[in-house]
């Protein structure tokens, strides 16, 4: 479920009996509003329409609470980026391709999972369930720059994948935050993030020596494929 902006509190309301997830919804929607630091226990107890000491049946507190948030999105995150990857078929190239607009579209269409993921401050090593949902999605980005690293030109050294993984992530990341979830009061730019993505990754690639061409298809080629066209490994966005 999207959480934006836009949504009546009305939908909020705790009416079907079932609370702990009705303090979630609320708590994403007062998320969406404010942003992770932006409200209290009380103020999702509010929101749901119960007392100030109902939460606690479900959550020891605030933290709790924001730590169910951000492990739902975290699950969902993950869902998203194997659906995109899929397992690298039908080749590296275009499965990284939708990896990186996948990123992108999920901090854009889900805000307040994103601000509950990366922006509550929660400490997620402190969380070993939390953690563990945050590291089967990080997989799926090392996962890609596993393949991606394979794709080293001959007589150049091979990048370390992790490294090559926390770099994009960063990069994805930055983009997502600054630009990419449609904050009419962030900076305007002359191209949209998916482009300024693409650059950047195109850049990277070849700071670490990879070809930027793309031979058609169906050229058969002698050594390992080469990485994506000036558009950059992420794709052209639509």
């Amino acid at each position: 479920m999207s959480w934006r902006k836009d949504q009546g509190r009305s939908e909020r309301g705790y009416h079907h009996g079932n609370l702990k997830e009705a303090l979630l919804q609320a708590a994403l929607g007062l998320i969406a509003e404010k942003g992770a630091a932006g409200f209290t226990f009380a103020d999702a107890a509010r929101m749901a329409g119960v007392s100030p000491a109902a939460p606690y049946r479900h959550f020891r507190d605030r933290d709790e609470l924001l730590s169910s948030i951000a492990q739902r999105g975290f699950e969902q995150f993950e869902a998203l980026l194997t659906q995109a990857w899929d397992d690298g078929r039908p080749d590296t190239v275009t499965a990284f391709e939708r990896v990186g607009k996948a990123y992108l579209a999920f901090a854009r269409n889900e805000p307040a999972f994103y601000s509950a993921m990366f922006e509550s401050g929660l400490p997620v090593d402190a969380n070993p369930t939390l953690m563990a949902a945050s590291e089967r999605a990080f997989a799926i980005i090392r996962a890609a720059a596993e393949r991606l690293a394979a794709l080293a030109p001959p007589g150049m050294p091979r990048p370390p994948a992790l490294m090559m993984a926390l770099h994009i992530w960063s990069m994805s990341h930055g983009v997502a935050s600054l630009f990419g979830r449609g904050d009419a009061a962030r900076r305007k730019l002359p191209m949209s993030p998916e482009e300024l993505l693409e650059a950047e990754v195109l850049i990277y690639l070849r700071g670490l020596g990879f070809p930027t061409d793309r031979r058609p298809s169906d050229q058969k080629q002698s050594g390992p494929p080469p990485v994506p066209p000036a558009g950059g490994p992420w794709g052209t966005p639509k």
